[in-house]
Order: C-alpha cells, then structure tokens, then sequence
C-alpha cells in the first residue's frame, strides 16, 4: 500500500496544478514533491503524470490513482478524528446503591447526560458494601452509599430512619422463629436486623434472599416475612412494625467524591447533592427522627 504522505503530494500536485504550488500547500520544496512523485511512481510501476513543460496532466494511471488517494486519505482523516476525539472523552464514574436508582434520580443522571455530551457517564448499582471498595480503589469517581454514621469524610451525609416492615401475621410471637426477607451478605441492612434479633434473644431464619429491592418488596408482599428497610424503600401502605420488633440504630447516606475526581465529577456530585436535599425535604418522617431520636445531621464538606 502507498505511503499516505506521498499520496498527499500527490494529491496536492493535481489540486495545484503543478510541482511548484504543490510544494507550497505540503510545506516542502519543488524538489522534495518531485521525488516524493518518482517514490510513488516506483512503488506502482507506473507513471502518474505527462511531464509537458510546466504543465503536469495525468496519466491513465494516475486518473485512476486520484480517485482511491482522495477516498484514503479522507479515511485516514476520519479515523484521526474519531480515535482523537475518543481518547478525549472523559469518563465519570458513579456508583449508586441497588435501592437507590430511583426513577427521579434516573432522570438527574439523564439531565447530566445531555447537558455534558462530551462526558460518558458510567454508572454502577450495587451493594454499598461494594461500592465503597470500589470507590477506595479508585474504580469510581463519586458514589452514594450507605454506611454506618460517620464513618468516613464525605460531601454530605443524610441519616436513615429503619422500619421494620411485612404482613404482621407473619410475625410470630414468643419464641419462635423469625421469618427474614434479606439481601445477601455484606448489606448493612442485614447486619442491622440479624443483630437486633440476636441481641433481644430472638432466633431467626433467611426465609427469601434477592440482591435487589424490587425483589424484596415483592416477597413482602407476598407475606414471605419481614424486612428491615429506610424509608425509601416502603411501599405505600407498607405496615410497620416497630412495636413489636427489636429497635435498630440509624444508618446514613453518604455521598463521597474520589480525591483528585475531575470535575465534571464534581459537578454530578453536587446534583446528587442538591436531589438528596430535596428527597430529604420530602420526608417529614426522616426529618423528625433526625430531630429527635437520631442527633444532628452530619457537617458537610463543601464541593
């Protein structure tokens, strides 16, 4: 295959019509294109122009050369952009908890979506658990999570209220075993309802598992057992059980922008932050446990 640059002169010398402006449009002398003419003409066997005077026409050879010169270098061009461009796109990595994504905070992530068309945006559902490993390894940029109160620097925390939740008549009494509706190891959600009933001396047992809320909603509903769930993640109507449960400590929201994060992270890390206000205004329930059993919200670091 010709080399692309002695196609360009090539190129130039038809567009130019002649050695001599040709030289101009590539930056180099008359007699640089003319070798660089001679190079292609050797490697095709052919020749590509009728040396007439000043005059350069094409040959046969070379009218059929011009057309596939114009189609390749238009090619090489276009792949120079697109691999340029793609090299210069930048990535935000975010990572939301598995019963957090939200048809309302779908539509943030959207919205930051087209406002930034150069940014390709990754997001990660998953266990906080796993998203806080992940975020320490500098697999993400920024994430919400839940965690245990204070666990950590963060741009803003938000506590969480739990409920214990199900069908009541699931729930037996005295001694018997509790019937439990959990996601797997590793949620703190888990760890919070496991050691509650431990400590009160209740026994237990994992009646249905599933990874995502969706899935333990629908085993509430279909009076498998009980659940330990924040306030997000109830249906309406769902019933609480409080009263009849072992109590639970909070747990809280955190949200946590890498160090060194670019700052289109940054800036998804502060709608996160203004929607998370703005959920929190919404649940006068949460508010008040704030208020009066939880403590104070945590301090914010700025953005």
């Amino acid at each position: 295959m010709p080399d692309l640059d002695l196609l360009r002169s090539f190129v130039s010398v038809v567009e130019a019509g002649g050695f001599t402006r040709a030289g101009e449009r590539v930056h180099r002398t008359q007699s640089t294109v003319s070798q660089q003419i001679r190079r292609l003409e050797e490697k095709l066997g052919c020749a590509l122009f009728r040396r007439e005077g000043r005059r350069a026409p094409l040959t046969e050879d070379g009218e059929r050369l011009l057309g596939y010169a114009r189609r390749m270098l238009a090619l090489s061009a276009e792949l120079h952009d697109t691999v340029g461009k793609a090299a210069r796109v930048e990535v935000v990595r975010l990572g939301l908890p598995d019963d957090f994504a939200i048809p309302a905070l779908t539509e943030i992530v959207s919205a930051f979506t087209r406002s930034h068309p150069d940014v390709r945006l990754s997001v990660c559902c998953d266990l906080s658990v796993r998203l806080g490993q992940a975020l320490a390894q500098g697999e993400l940029d920024v994430a919400l999570l839940k965690r245990e109160p204070g666990s950590g620097p963060c741009i803003a925390a938000w506590p969480e209220r739990l409920h214990w939740t199900g069908d009541p008549a699931v729930l037996p009494a005295g001694e018997e075993t509790v019937p439990l509706v959990l996601r797997p190891a590793g949620c703190l959600y888990r760890e919070r309802a496991i050691h509650a009933l431990e400590r009160a001396g209740r026994r237990w047992r994992v009646v249905y598992e599933s990874p995502n809320l969706p899935g333990i909603q629908a085993a509430l509903r279909g009076g498998l057992g009980i659940s330990l769930l924040d306030e997000q993640g109830l249906d309406d109507g769902s019933p609480i059980l409080d009263d009849t449960c072992p109590p639970v400590t909070h747990t809280e929201l955190a949200l946590i922008l890498r160090p060194g994060a670019p700052d289109d992270a940054r800036e998804m890390a502060g709608m996160l932050r203004e929607f998370c206000d703005r959920q929190r205004m919404r649940a006068p329930a949460r508010q008040a446990a704030a208020t009066m059993g939880m403590g104070k919200p945590l301090a914010a670091e700025p953005l």
